[in-house]
């Protein structure tokens, strides 16, 4: 499936569904403990507060990267991802796309496993970064929708999982 010219790569298509593979999220999710939120607003409306709230529920260890708060969802919130002095897993993002790149070249920095955009947070650029940084990244979805998906209650009510099994624990 191809997405997008794209004239940084002289004109090929970007092809996004790369970054959207059902196994590698799954296994992103699974392999995750502590969650590095790029954007985490404290403001209860917003999707990257109810998103770190669902995650922390979940028991993952949430840690907030916003410069303009001082802590959300309880925890002490950092300006830049090199402030984080444990192991990160998963860098999520809840910012503008342009934002993305720099956001990446951190990321590979603090050495994350991962890096996953949200909805609508789709950069190439962000991606070729991370990517030569060693991370895996997903783009364009959403990680509490997906948690829900494959390891929460969604798949009990027969959402597609992509996935036949008994197995209640998920991807070992």
């Amino acid at each position: 499936m191809s997405g997008p010219v794209s004239p940084s790569t002289g004109g090929s298509p970007f092809e996004l569904a790369r970054y959207q593979d059902p196994l590698m999220i799954q296994r992103v999710i699974h392999h995750a403990k502590t969650i590095a939120i790029v954007g985490l607003s404290r403001n209860e409306l917003r999707a990257s507060h109810f998103v770190g709230y669902y995650l922390r529920r979940h028991g993952y260890h949430v840690i907030p990267v916003n410069p303009r708060e001082s802590e959300i969802l309880g925890e002490r919130s950092v300006k830049r991802l090199s402030e984080i002095t444990v192991p990160v897993d998963v860098v999520n993002v809840f910012r503008a796309p342009d934002a993305v790149p720099a956001i990446a070249e951190e990321a590979a920095a603090i050495h994350a496993a991962s890096m996953w955009c949200q909805f609508g947070v789709i950069s190439e650029e962000g991606a070729r970064t991370a990517e030569a940084g060693g991370l895996t990244v997903i783009m364009d979805r959403c990680i509490k929708v997906e948690h829900a998906r494959y390891f929460g209650r969604m798949h009990w009510l027969g959402f597609n999982t992509q996935r036949i099994t008994s197995i209640r624990g998920g991807l070992q």
